[in-house]
């Protein structure tokens, strides 16, 4: 997925209201963007951090300028526009490097299903009924070690899609969960019982019941973002004891 032109960059002088951002472009120049993320960004948002955004054409929006990346820990970069998640998975199956979700002769995005009225991000299907649901989420969080955590705050909505993929595993369909991982030092994924501990219980009855979950790292520039790797997903029992 490329950023074409290339992203501009800015310094960030501080998030606010969940969907705004206030960024320094030039010495006393402050612009305010988008910031099309509705999680709490924890560890992605520190004032003074390097970030880069891009620009829409659509003469129609109040904010034409888009967050789209963030310096982390001085050395990392982590994608922070979760709305790309879904295509970077799209583009990943289509291009052969998601190993475990090859074979399918079509893909279809935002179908509905489920018994509570939800779209899966991802619907991969063979004739006449073979069927793969993939749920997709985007992990940020990065932390000590190389670890990253899926909530990055409480998501009722995160574990309501869970119980859609147990529904229709039940069903004899396949069903995946996805953690899209936009953060470049993260070398591994695990729920994030300290934050979110009902949706952690829930991702280990999923998995129990047979619900596949992959994580795969994007490699991170201002230029493009490109599905590359395969990493592990963990679940202690001693988190789940902290929750």
């Amino acid at each position: 997925m490329k950023f074409d032109p290339p992203l501009m960059r800015g310094t960030l002088v501080r998030r606010y209201k969940r969907f705004l951002a206030d960024v320094e472009v030039e010495e006393n120049k402050i612009i305010t963007i988008h910031c099309p993320n509705t999680g709490s960004m924890k560890n992605c948002q520190d004032v003074g951090a390097d970030v880069w955004f891009s620009k829409s054409d659509n003469p129609n929006r109040k904010y034409p300028y888009t967050w789209e990346l963030v310096g982390v820990q001085k050395r990392g970069l982590a994608g922070i526009n979760t709305t790309r998640a879904n295509g970077l998975v799209k583009e990943g199956i289509e291009e052969r490097k998601i190993k475990e979700l090859l074979g399918y002769s079509e893909i279809r995005t935002e179908v509905a299903y489920g018994e509570e009225n939800s779209r899966i991000d991802l619907l991969l299907s063979n004739p006449p009924d073979e069927r793969c649901y993939v749920e997709v989420k985007n992990v940020t969080l990065g932390e000590k070690g190389g670890i990253g955590y899926f909530p990055d705050a409480i998501t009722q909505r995160g574990s309501k899609h869970i119980r859609e993929l147990m529904a229709v595993k039940k069903q004899g369909h396949r069903a995946v969960l996805l953690f899209c991982v936009q953060h470049s030092l993260i070398k591994e994924v695990r729920p994030a019982d300290h934050i979110d501990p009902q949706y952690g219980q829930v991702l280990r009855e999923a998995i129990a019941q047979g619900v596949e979950v992959l994580a795969y790292r994007v490699k991170i520039s201002p230029y493009e973002l490109i599905i590359n790797q395969s990493l592990p997903v963990t679940c202690p029992e001693l988190e789940l004891e902290m929750g």
